[in-house]
């Protein structure tokens, strides 16, 4: 595959670091001088939204088999706790748990309450209460707070493994970005736009869905090799060799898209279980390329909003609120479930079909950059998350001295 180098700052060859010589890999220059820390962030936007109750399911709460119908795990192989489990298709994601490497948080969403999928993927991108004002990205803005020597420039940390620099990561410090040059030749973003459109016609997007998902089972691996979350392995596997080296960045933006599951969506298999198992082999990889450096990774795995509790009528699941978002590395206190559970009761749902959130997503995003990258409190109260003051940083996310 022909890779291309995409620069927003300095330009530099970067393959003798990243050791992707023998695949003929071109990485941007991103030689850090002098750095504050030696931590490695890597942030995973799953777009589309996941289905957290697929992801995690609550199978301990007296109202999820009812409540989820065909679609719902009641024993799950990979068991967190009494009430949370993991879908069986992340394996590699359970043995992180039980090495006490991954930490769960669900019933979570960011502030956003609506149902389309780029107003949310914006608000959780921006770190925002709201669309006004929305000019750049959280994790830019972060950037600016950072400990810093006055060797080091913005563009030297931070690199999105994407054709384009997502919004959050968008801003005035400047970064790297990073992507073969071949795209694949599925155009995700329109498909989701699509599903969007027609996200409150219940015939047309089940149409849509039902569409997609035959061309899939009749293309097989010819539209696998095209399917942009196929992609999602051999970025991770880059961005940990690049995050891995000395003089590498420190912080990656990851993206997967395709997980819009109106129609067909599975339980312990399907398109679904698919979607999930290639998510575990990628993070898996990424795990590997980054080598003795993982000890000091946090990786945050998020998605814009949740799914319906119930099944549609088309075997799947429409736009919802909560979710669950996982944050794992060596770096990482997990062996845990954070979650103030709000039940699956009827009367407890939001709107009474979703599951309700009961923690922001930057309550999380602040804990993990005050411990880990030692961004400044204040920084995160007043430039990176200015209207959070209702979403407190959550303390012991990140191992002592991690």
């Amino acid at each position: 595959m022909t890779l291309q180098c995409r620069n927003f700052g300095s330009r530099r060859d970067f393959i003798r670091a990243t050791g992707l010589l023998a695949a003929g890999a071109c990485l941007p220059g991103l030689t850090l001088a002098t750095a504050a820390t030696d931590a490695r962030f890597v942030l995973v936007i799953l777009r589309g939204a996941l289905d957290g109750l697929a992801a995690v399911p609550a199978y301990g709460d007296g109202n999820f088999a009812r409540s989820r119908g065909q679609l719902a795990i009641t024993a799950p192989q990979l068991r967190l706790d009494g009430l949370f489990g993991l879908h069986p298709a992340l394996q590699q994601l359970h043995q992180r748990y039980l090495a006490k490497e991954l930490l769960v948080v669900h019933a979570v969403a960011s502030p956003y309450r609506e149902r389309s999928h780029f107003d949310g993927q914006d608000l959780l991108e921006a770190g925002l209460a709201g669309r006004a004002g929305i000019r750049d990205g959280w994790l830019n803005r972060v950037l600016a707070a950072l400990p810093m020597t006055q060797e080091r420039a913005s563009n030297q940390l931070a690199v999105a493994l994407a054709q384009t620099v997502p919004l959050v990561l968008r801003g005035p410090a400047a970064v790297n970005s990073w992507a073969p040059s071949r795209l694949p030749q599925a155009d995700a973003d329109t498909l989701e736009r699509l599903a969007d459109l027609y996200a409150n016609d219940t015939v047309l997007a089940a149409r849509l869905q039902t569409a997609l998902a035959s061309n899939e089972a009749a293309a097989g691996e010819a539209l696998a090799s095209r399917d942009p979350l196929g992609m999602f392995k051999s970025l991770a596997e880059s961005a940990g060799k690049l995050l891995a080296s000395r003089d590498g960045a420190r912080i990656a933006v990851l993206e997967a898209s395709g997980w819009d599951t109106h129609a067909n969506q599975g339980a312990e298999n399907g398109q679904l279980a698919n979607r999930l198992r290639t998510l575990d082999q990628g993070l898996a990889a990424l795990r590997t390329a980054l080598g003795t450096a993982w000890s000091r990774t946090a990786v945050m795995v998020v998605t814009e909003f949740g799914r319906t509790v119930a099944t549609n009528g088309t075997r799947g699941t429409d736009h919802g609120t909560g979710s669950c978002a996982f944050l794992l590395g060596g770096a990482v206190a997990g062996g845990r479930v954070l979650s103030d559970w709000p039940g699956l009761a009827a009367s407890a749902l939001h709107q009474g079909r979703d599951l309700r959130p009961t923690t922001d997503l930057r309550s999380v995003f602040k804990g993990v950059l005050a411990a880990h990258l030692q961004a400044p409190q204040s920084a995160l109260e007043q430039t990176v998350f200015p209207d959070s003051k209702r979403a407190p940083a959550l303390p012991g996310l990140i191992r002592s001295g991690g």
